[in-house]
C-alpha cells in the first residue's frame, strides 16, 4: 500500500511540476524569438525607408558593381548598410523587386528563396503587409532560419520587398541558457516534492503500518497488544482507538470463555469422581462382568479424560509461552526414544531423521507436550508392521518437525477440519480420545509464534508438520 499511494503522489506531483515547467519553457523560447523578430521587423523598416528613394535599377546581372552606386548615391549607401550588417550579424538581407530580382542583396549572390518561410514571407510583402511571424524554433531545430519580410511603399505601391535570412544558432544557445535555470529548478523541485511525498506517505501510513502490527499479534494469540497512535489523520487515529476498545472487549471475552471451560472442568471434576466412585460400589452389589457397568464405567472414564483436556486446553491458550533457544533436533529425539516402547508393544516402527542438530525458538515443554499429542495421534492409527517417521529439518528461518504416519489418512474435506476442538473423523470413532489433542498442540505452538500443518503423507497416512522461528523473537 505504501509503494502504490507513493507512486500515485509522486506521479501527480510530476505531473503539476511538468504542467508548470512545460509552458514556462516555451514562453522562454517564444519570447527570445519574438525578441529576434522584433529587432529583424526594425531591420526591415530600416532598410525600406533606405529603398524607398531608391530609382536608379542596377544593370541586370550586376547588382553590385561600381557602376550601379555611381547611378544612385542613395542605392550604394544603401549597398554599404546592407554589407555592414551582414558582416556584423552574418545575417543575409536584400532589397528585391517584385519579380524578384535585387535591387541590392549581402552577400551579393544571395536571391529570393524559391520555396520555404523566405519565398512565404516574400510573397506575403508582396502585398502591402509584414511577413507573419514564424513558427516556434526549438533548441534542437538546427537546420531552421528565421525569415522577416516588409514592404517598401511608394506613392502607395509596393516597389520592392526588403527580406532578411537570420540564422537561429544565438537565439537557440539563449533558449538553452534560459531553460537551465528552469531545468534545475524543476529538479529542485521534484527531490522536494518526492521528500514530501516519502513524509507524507509515512505520515499517513503510520497508524495503518500500527494496527497491522497489533492485529498481527493479536491474530497470533498475543491478545495484550495494543495500538498506540500519536501521529497520522484523525480519522486513522479514531480508528485505532476504536481498534483498542475491540481488542479489549475481544480479550475480556475470551479471558471470559477460558475462565468458565477452566472452572466448568474443574468443579465437574469432583462431582464426576464421587459418581465414578459410586458406580464402582454399585458394581460390588452386582454381578461380575455385567456389560451395562461396564458401559457406564467407560463412558465416565472418558468424560473425565474429556474434562482434562478441557482444563489442559484453557491452561494452554491462557499461559505465556517461557522462549528460549533450544535444540530442536535433540528434543524430538527425546520424544521418539520416550514413546519407542509404545510403537514397540503395538509392532510399529517409530525413527528419527534428519538434522542431528537444528536450534531454533521455542518453550522446550510447550513444544514437547505438543509432539507427545502429535506422535500418540500418529500411533493410534498406524497399524502393525508400517512406521511413523519423525524428521527434523532447517528450512530458511524456520525448523521443521515433521511427523509422518502410514495410516489409513484423511480426505481432502477432512484435512480442513482436522485440528478442529472434538471433531474427529466419522472412520476413527472407535478409537480413544476426545478430539482435542490437536487443539491443544495448536494453542501450545501459537503461543510460541509456531505454526501446525497437515497434509497427505504418500503413498498413505498423515503428514503434521510443526514449523519453530530459528530467530529470537522481537522483544516489542
Amino acid at each position: 500500500m505504501r509503494t502504490r499511494l507513493l507512486a500515485v503522489l509522486i506521479v501527480l506531483l510530476t505531473a503539476v511540476l511538468l504542467a508548470l515547467g512545460f509552458p514556462l519553457a516555451a514562453s522562454i523560447a517564444a519570447a527570445e524569438q519574438q525578441n529576434v523578430v522584433v529587432d529583424r521587423i526594425d531591420d526591415t523598416a530600416r532598410f525600406a525607408s533606405l529603398a524607398q528613394y531608391v530609382t536608379a535599377r542596377p544593370p541586370a546581372g550586376s547588382p553590385t558593381t561600381a557602376e550601379a552606386r555611381q547611378r544612385d548615391e542613395r542605392l550604394a549607401t544603401l549597398y554599404d548598410e546592407l554589407e555592414r550588417y551582414h558582416d556584423l550579424y552574418g545575417i543575409r538581407a536584400g532589397v528585391f523587386y517584385r519579380d524578384g530580382s535585387a535591387m541590392a542583396a549581402a552577400p551579393s549572390h544571395w536571391q529570393v528563396p524559391g520555396e520555404g518561410e523566405g519565398a512565404e514571407a516574400f510573397a506575403e510583402a508582396l502585398v502591402g503587409r509584414r511577413s507573419h511571424d514564424p513558427a516556434q524554433v526549438w533548441p534542437w531545430d538546427t537546420d531552421r532560419r528565421i525569415a522577416v519580410a516588409s514592404p517598401v511603399v511608394r506613392d502607395g505601391d509596393v516597389v520592392a520587398v526588403v527580406l532578411t535570412d537570420s540564422p537561429t544558432g544565438p537565439m537557440r544557445s539563449r533558449v538553452l541558457r534560459g531553460w537551465l535555470p528552469l531545468a534545475a529548478g524543476e529538479a529542485a523541485a521534484m527531490f522536494v516534492a518526492v521528500a514530501l511525498a516519502f513524509r507524507l506517505t509515512g505520515w499517513v501510513l503510520e497508524p495503518v503500518r500500527v494496527l497491522d502490527k497489533a492485529a498481527h499479534d493479536i491474530a497470533t494469540g498475543r491478545m495484550a497488544s495494543r495500538v498506540v497512535v500519536s501521529s497520522g489523520p484523525p480519522e486513522l487515529r479514531r480508528l485505532a482507538r476504536s481498534f483498542n476498545e475491540m481488542a479489549d472487549h475481544v480479550e475480556t471475552a475470551l479471558e471470559q470463555q477460558r475462565a468458565f471451560v477452566a472452572d466448568a472442568s474443574h468443579q465437574l471434576r469432583n462431582p464426576l469422581s464421587a459418581l465414578l466412585l459410586r458406580i464402582d460400589l454399585l458394581a460390588l452389589e452386582l454381578p461380575e462382568g455385567n456389560e451395562e457397568i461396564a458401559s457406564v464405567r467407560a463412558e465416565g472414564k472418558r468424560l473425565a479424560r474429556v474434562l482434562d483436556d478441557l482444563l489442559d486446553l484453557a491452561l494452554a491458550e491462557h499461559t505465556p509461552a517461557d522462549l528460549r533457544l533450544t535444540d530442536i533436533a535433540e528434543l524430538a529425539a527425546e520424544r521418539v526414544a520416550a514413546w519407542r516402547p509404545v510403537a514397540d508393544d503395538k509392532g510399529v516402527a517409530l525413527s528419527a531423521e534428519g538434522h542431528g542438530a537444528a536450534t531454533g525458538w521455542a518453550d522446550p515443554v510447550a513444544l514437547s507436550s505438543a509432539l507427545d499429542a502429535v506422535v500418540d495421534n500418529a500411533l493410534k492409527f498406524t497399524p502393525a508392521g508400517e512406521s511413523v517417521t519423525v524428521r527434523v529439518a532447517s528450512e530458511g528461518d524456520r525448523v521443521v518437525i515433521e511427523v509422518a504416519d502410514r495410516g489409513p489418512g484423511l480426505t481432502e474435506d477432512e484435512l480442513a477440519r482436522v485440528g478442529d476442538r472434538f471433531w474427529r473423523s466419522s472412520r476413527h470413532q472407535n478409537v480413544s480420545g476426545s478430539g482435542l489433542g490437536l487443539s491443544i498442540s495448536q494453542a501450545l505452538l501459537a503461543a510460541g509464534d509456531a505454526t501446525i500443518s497437515y497434509a497427505h503423507n504418500e503413498p498413505h497416512g498423515l503428514r503434521v508438520s510443526i514449523a519453530l522461528p530459528r530467530n529470537a523473537p522481537d522483544a516489542g
